[in-house]
């Protein structure tokens, strides 16, 4: 073996043993949220040193979270929510970026800038007047009063624009000679292009709509409408701070999103543009 390929092989272990140790850091307080769901009434999940595996695993503690709150209720609001959240937010995000990337008018940069510009205001400083507007419209305890606020976004649009400009003009130009409108280019000619983009986007879409505790929060009272982190919290008071209950909730709560990342995360891949055209 040569000096150059044991070099290469000792830098692929270094590596191989740093990732492993992020991965580690990384996941290890999912399976302590796990095992500590797992854990019976009887054992103390509060020991010192603590136990990582539980001696007798039970899904006691999902059984009883499942049976004692409406969390088939909870989360039938979190899915319709975060999929009206992923449909509407990927709808109108893809018409501001179309423009945006593919049409020349006045102003169309200093558009462009004022909207990135809003990435930069926190949510906390919006979020007053935009509970005002949410009252008077009249969407205060109501499934579009969650999604309201989720809408469109500043970083969707950056990213969708990014992607339609990635996209050859030849496909346009061609759209266009066979008498395709610009709605149908953006229809069959652009969105098909950028599909990667698009999973992407409605991955990052659909984990924050999830997992938004706040918004719900504030606009939110009626507890048939709770959404899954609204449920989990109030697991808290419920069950007196059971924090196997709690971790029982949070595991049941965060299932849907690691299947939901496993069944997509193949579809973020780059795919040729040119198989973008359709009919």
């Amino acid at each position: 073996m040569s000096f150059s390929s044991r070099n290469l092989q000792v830098k692929n272990i270094g590596t191989y043993i740093i990732l492993s140790a992020i991965a580690v850091v990384t996941l290890f307080p999912l399976f302590w949220l796990v095992s500590t769901a797992l854990k019976s009434q009887t054992e103390n999940i509060f020991q010192s040193p603590p136990q990582l595996l539980p001696s007798q695993p039970t899904f006691e503690n999902f059984v009883s979270v499942w049976q004692s709150n409406p969390f088939g209720q909870y989360l039938f609001n979190s899915t319709l929510v975060a999929v009206l959240t992923v449909g509407l937010n990927l709808l109108f995000c893809a018409l501001a970026a179309y423009p945006l990337a593919r049409l020349s008018f006045p102003g169309r940069d200093w558009i462009f800038i004022a909207i990135i510009s809003t990435i930069m205001i926190p949510f906390q400083i919006v979020m007053i007047p935009l509970y005002i507007l949410t009252v008077q419209l009249g969407l205060r305890n109501t499934y579009l009063g969650i999604i309201f606020p989720s809408l469109a976004s500043a970083f969707g649009i950056f990213l969708l624009r990014q992607a339609f400009m990635s996209v050859p003009k030849e496909m346009e130009e061609a759209a266009r000679m066979d008498g395709c409108s610009e709605l149908g280019i953006w229809w069959h000619v652009m969105l098909p292009a950028v599909r990667p983009a698009l999973v992407t986007l409605a991955i990052f879409v659909f984990i924050g709509s999830w997992s938004d505790f706040l918004w719900p929060l504030i606009v939110i009272q009626d507890e048939s409408l709770y959404t899954l982190p609204l449920g989990v919290a109030k697991l808290a008071g419920t069950f007196s701070l059971d924090w196997r209950l709690v971790a029982a909730g949070s595991v049941i709560s965060i299932l849907p999103v690691m299947i939901l990342f496993l069944f997509l995360q193949r579809y973020i891949v780059p795919t040729e543009t040119g198989s973008g055209v359709k009919g």
